[in-house]
């Protein structure tokens, strides 16, 4: 009554050759079942020894002296002894193998004997025969044996107790912190209401910290959700691919692009001034090359945003799993929303950049000065070009260096008129400046764009999103927040369980040590 176990385990003989279809490993096999179980500190060998046979000899010793060097957790049972009963009793009291928790001799029941028969004989051969009769009476009968193992259990006890005692409060501890995680069994509306409205704030607020304050500490390991970083790089990304995108390297075919625009908006007007609709066609033609580009960031940043929202509201509504299908299709609906504003902020920022040329930046004008300090040069080239094309002389050098462009060719312009190649450079020249202005301008909005969409997400429309779509139709959905989780409720059960059956075995426990144990 209130003594733990003591599991007997009774281990394979020791079997060196095979027989009878054994695989050819079975003294390995059998070796490394035995030393599983005699490795581990708390186990105690109950080394089985033939009195027929030498001591220091035996397999089974040397296997226990492997793992217990000291004796301390071996005890030697020596049968037959009516076998062998000369000199038993020098080999029992020398100790030449060191068996640290001493020796019990027995004999063991033989044919159809009963336990009580087998125990009068068992006494009777102690006291009667001649030499075995002189082996002391501690060592001898399985009474001996069934009570030094019972010394030996209460010896582990009492020094495992207060291990025990520390392993049993870690453990209560451990669970009544659990259990007082768990979320609260809700009884009314009000109080659900109270609560939902809890991880709705507590909500904002992560997203706030990872979306405006860049603190990290909810997510230090995953930087996926360190979110002005990221936005910060996709940013990146897009003015980079913006400015790539609608560039034109090509040094062979300089101004072509510019010429042929030139001839389609030509009129009967004078031809030193250059024509406006020219400069807009240039312009459209680089915008339409280009506008898929914030479309696509517009796409990305707003799946990244809705993936982002989706895991912090699920880790905040972890407690509530009923609850979460119904948030998050309301956090889609919201991300969709926005980005269809986005979507329409981003046409018609490109819209009004097609439909008009207009900047105040000083820039501008800067830029198209330094590209037009290389006017004289290119006019010079090509002139000279012309004049060795017309009168067959030696050919001159059919290249030159612009700022901004490299080495172009030029020779190809020399078959259109110098008005035209004229206009053609002054043209390339205001676009490529009037661009830097356009790009700047279109990375700026989007990044404007961004900033005041997810303000008013975080400040307002999340909040309103998820609330109307929770408390819509009378308030069906927070209604399931009064009714708990299988996997709560399980969870519940387990714990209050777990925590009552180890309070039983502290008291239990504590009695044990309170009193002195008499285990025999």
């Amino acid at each position: 009554m209130g003594v733990p176990d003591l599991t007997m385990v009774d281990l394979p003989g020791i079997t060196r050759v095979p027989v009878h279809g054994q695989p050819q490993d079975i003294y390995e096999q059998i070796t490394g079942i035995i030393m599983e179980y005699i490795q581990p500190e708390e186990s105690i060998m109950l080394n089985v020894l033939s009195a027929t046979v030498d001591f220091p000899t035996c397999e089974s010793i040397r296997m226990s002296q492997s793992v217990d060097k000291t004796g301390k957790r071996t005890l030697a049972v020596v049968t037959k002894v009516d076998k062998a009963p000369e000199g038993l009793l020098e080999k029992v009291t020398a100790d030449d193998v060191n068996i640290g928790l001493g020796y019990v001799c027995v004999r063991n029941r033989i044919g159809e004997e009963s336990y009580e028969e087998a125990r009068r004989e068992e006494n009777s051969l102690f006291q009667t025969h001649p030499l075995l009769s002189k082996i002391d009476k501690s060592m001898v009968g399985i009474p001996i044996l069934a009570q030094k193992l019972v010394q030996i259990q209460a010896s582990i006890i009492s020094k495992c107790l207060p291990d025990i005692i520390r392993k049993i409060n870690e453990k209560l501890k451990e669970n009544v912190l659990e259990l007082r995680k768990l979320p609260k069994n809700l009884s009314s509306v009000a109080e659900a209401t109270i609560t939902f409205m809890g991880i709705i704030g507590s909500l904002k607020d992560s997203l706030r910290k990872i979306f405006v304050r860049a603190e990290f500490d909810e997510y230090l390991g995953d930087k996926n959700m360190h979110c002005t970083a990221r936005l910060a790089e996709m940013l990146d990304k897009f003015s980079r691919k913006l400015q790539k995108s609608a560039e034109n390297n090509s040094t062979k075919d300089f101004l072509l692009e510019e010429i042929e625009v030139l001839e389609e908006v030509k009129g009967i007007w004078l031809p030193n001034f250059l024509p406006r609709q020219a400069f807009r066609t240039m312009l459209q033609r680089k915008l339409d090359k280009i506008s898929h580009l914030p479309l696509e960031f517009v796409g990305e940043v707003w799946d990244y945003i809705e993936t982002v929202v989706i895991i912090v509201l699920m880790r905040h509504s972890k407690e509530y799993p009923q609850l979460q299908s119904f948030m998050k299709r309301a956090v889609k609906n919201l991300v969709e929303k926005m980005k269809g504003k986005a979507f329409d902020h981003v046409t018609e920022m490109i819209k009004m950049e097609k439909v008009t040329d207009y900047t105040t930046d000083e820039e501008y004008m800067e830029v198209w000065g330094k590209l037009m300090a290389s006017q004289n040069e290119f006019v010079g080239v090509t002139n000279d070009l012309a004049i060795t094309e017309a009168m067959r002389y030696t050919a001159v050098p059919s290249n030159l260096k612009i700022e901004g462009f490299g080495t172009v060719e030029v020779e190809h312009l020399i078959n259109y008129p110098s008005s035209i190649r004229d206009q053609a450079f002054d043209l390339k020249m205001r676009i490529v400046a009037y661009w830097k202005i356009v790009i700047k301008r279109i990375t700026d909005a989007m990044a404007l764009h961004l900033l005041l969409s997810l303000d008013n997400l975080l400040d307002r429309e999340i909040e309103v999103e998820i609330v109307n779509r929770m408390m819509g139709g009378q308030g069906s959905e927070i209604k399931q927040m009064l009714g708990e989780s299988p996997l709560v409720a399980t969870n519940r059960e387990r714990l209050n369980r777990s925590i009552m059956l180890l309070k039983e075995s502290k008291e239990v426990v504590d009695q044990i040590m309170d009193r002195e144990v008499q285990w025999f």
